[in-house]
C-alpha cells in the first residue's frame, strides 16, 4: 500500500517513500489520500535564483522564513546564490558553513551556487567536487566589495574551467562601463531619483554585456546562464548566440513580466531591481520572447533586506525584488489567463528546464521514479496579496495588494505536504541536492 495516493480527474499519483510509484485511473487507496480533483498538479517549482543570505545576514532573511515562503508559491527546490550570506560562497570553507546553515533551517530542498571572482578559478574545481550547480559571476559591480566583478580574463577563465568541470557559468549581464558611466554624469540635482536609476542602467548595457558573456562561451566551449534578462531585445541577443552555437540557457524574472518602470515612480525602492524594471513595449517584447518558447527558465531572484534599507535616496537603497512567493502566480494570471501560456509551458519554465539544464535528475517533472515534488494549484483562484499571507521575514513587497487569478492549494515536498491551507505543516527537513555527473 503507498503512503499516499493524489487524486485527480482522470490520473491518480502513488506516493511510496518520497518517491512516485504509480500514476493512471483509480489506483488502490493509500495510507493518506488528497483529493485533487479540478485543481492542477504543477511538478514543484524549482527556483534557480534566489538570495536567503544565509549564514551572517538572516536579520535580511534566512532560508527558514524563506524556504516557506518558497513553499507557500509552490516551490520545492531553490538554488541559493553565493553573495549576500556572510563569508560568500567562493571557496569550500564557507560552501561548508552555507551547507551545514541551510541543512538546519531550509524546509524545502535546496542546491548552491559557487562564486567566481577574480582570483579564485582555483577554488572552482574544489566546489564542484563539493556539489555546487555551477558559478555565479557579475560582469558590473555586485553591490558588495566582498563580492567583485569579473573582468573579462577571470570571465574567460573561469569559463574554460567550468568546462573542464561540466558546470555552467551564471552571468550578471550589465556593462559596469556603461553603468557606471552614465551614473558619473547624473547631474548632482538629480541624484536619487527613480528615473536617473533607470537612465543610467540602459537595455545596451544588457545586450552589450550579453553579446560579450555569449561569445567568451563560446570560444571557452563553455555553458552560460544568463540570469535575469529584463528585455526582449536581451532574449532575442542571446537566443541568437544559442542558434550560432553557444550553450546558452536563458532565465527571466516575474517582476519584469509584472511591472514596468511606470511602477518604480509609484512603489519607490520596493520596486528596485537591477536590471531596472523596462517600459511597456521593452516588456510586451519579453513576453513575446517567453511565448514563442526562447525564454528557458523564469526564477524570481528574490533579494530582500530590512526595511531601514529600502527607504531614503532611492539610489542608495538596497536593490532587490523580494518575490518568492509570487512566481507561479504571475505566471497564470498574466500568462495562461491574459496571453494563453500554456500551463504545461509555465510547468517547463518553473520545473523540466531548471531540473534538466541543471542536471537535477530526480526533480523537475511527475513521473514514475522521481521525488514526489508537487504544487497542487487551482488556477481559477481569484485573491489579493496581503501582507499577513507572505511568509518571509519582512512584509516587504511590491506584489502587496495585487490580486491573482491562480493559487497554491498545496505543496508536497518528496511525499510530505509542507503547505497547505495558508499554512507550513512541514515536519522535516530539506535535503542538500547536488547535480548529476555526465
Amino acid at each position: 500500500m503507498p503512503d499516499l495516493v493524489v487524486r485527480g480527474d482522470t490520473e491518480d499519483i502513488a506516493i511510496e517513500d518520497g518517491k512516485i510509484v504509480a500514476i493512471g485511473p483509480d489506483l488502490a487507496g493509500g495510507t493518506e489520500e488528497i483529493d485533487a480533483r479540478g485543481l492542477h498538479l504543477f511538478p514543484g517549482l524549482i527556483d534557480v535564483h534566489l538570495h536567503f543570505n544565509e549564514p551572517g545576514r538572516t536579520e535580511w532573511e534566512g532560508a527558514a522564513t524563506g524556504s516557506r515562503a518558497l513553499a507557500a508559491g509552490g516551490g520545492t527546490l531553490f538554488f541559493d546564490m553565493p553573495l549576500n550570506s556572510t563569508p560568500c560562497t567562493v571557496d569550500v570553507e564557507a560552501f561548508d558553513r552555507k551547507h551545514a546553515a541551510l541543512t538546519q533551517s531550509s524546509i524545502t530542498d535546496f542546491a548552491l551556487w559557487g562564486g567566481l571572482i577574480p582570483g579564485n578559478v582555483s577554488e572552482m574545481a574544489p566546489l564542484a567536487d563539493r556539489g555546487v550547480v555551477g558559478f555565479k559571476a557579475f560582469l558590473c559591480d555586485s553591490g558588495l566589495p566582498e563580492f567583485p566583478r569579473v573582468d573579462d580574463l577571470t570571465l574567460f577563465e573561469g569559463l574554460r574551467e567550468a568546462a573542464r568541470l561540466g558546470l555552467p557559468i551564471a552571468v550578471h549581464a550589465e556593462s559596469q562601463e556603461i553603468t557606471q558611466g552614465l551614473a558619473q554624469k547624473i547631474a548632482p540635482q538629480d541624484r536619487g531619483s527613480v528615473r536617473a536609476f533607470l537612465a543610467s542602467r540602459p537595455v545596451i548595457a544588457e545586450l552589450e554585456a550579453i553579446q560579450r558573456a555569449t561569445l567568451l562561451a563560446r570560444e571557452a566551449g563553455a555553458k552560460l546562464h544568463i540570469v535575469h534578462v529584463s528585455s526582449g531585445r536581451g532574449v532575442a541577443l542571446a537566443a541568437e548566440a544559442r542558434a550560432q552555437g553557444t550553450d546558452v540557457s536563458i532565465e527571466t524574472c516575474p517582476h519584469y513580466l509584472f511591472f514596468t518602470e511606470d511602477d518604480v515612480e509609484r512603489l519607490g525602492a520596493v520596486a528596485k531591481c537591477a536590471p531596472p524594471l523596462r517600459n511597456a513595449a521593452e516588456q510586451e517584447g519579453l513576453w513575446t520572447q517567453l511565448l514563442r518558447g526562447a525564454i528557458d527558465i523564469v526564477a524570481s531572484d528574490h533579494s530582500p533586506a530590512p526595511p531601514e534599507m529600502r527607504s531614503g535616496d532611492f539610489t542608495r537603497a538596497w536593490g532587490g525584488i523580494a518575490g518568492v512567493q509570487s512566481t507561479l502566480s504571475v505566471l497564470i494570471d498574466r500568462g495562461y489567463h491574459c496571453r494563453q501560456l500554456s500551463l504545461e509551458q509555465i510547468s517547463s519554465l518553473i520545473a523540466v528546464e531548471p531540473a534538466r539544464r541543471f542536471r537535477i535528475q530526480s526533480k523537475g517533472s511527475v513521473a514514475i521514479g522521481m521525488d514526489a515534488d508537487l504544487a497542487i494549484v487551482d488556477v481559477f483562484r481569484s485573491a489579493k496579496l496581503q501582507s499577513e499571507h507572505l511568509m518571509q521575514r519582512h512584509a516587504l513587497s511590491p506584489y502587496l495588494g495585487c490580486s491573482f487569478r491562480g493559487g497554491v492549494v498545496r505543496t508536497i515536498r518528496r511525499g510530505e505536504t509542507i503547505f497547505t491551507s495558508g499554512k507550513i505543516t512541514s515536519r522535516t527537513g530539506g535535503k542538500f541536492v547536488r547535480p548529476s555527473i555526465d
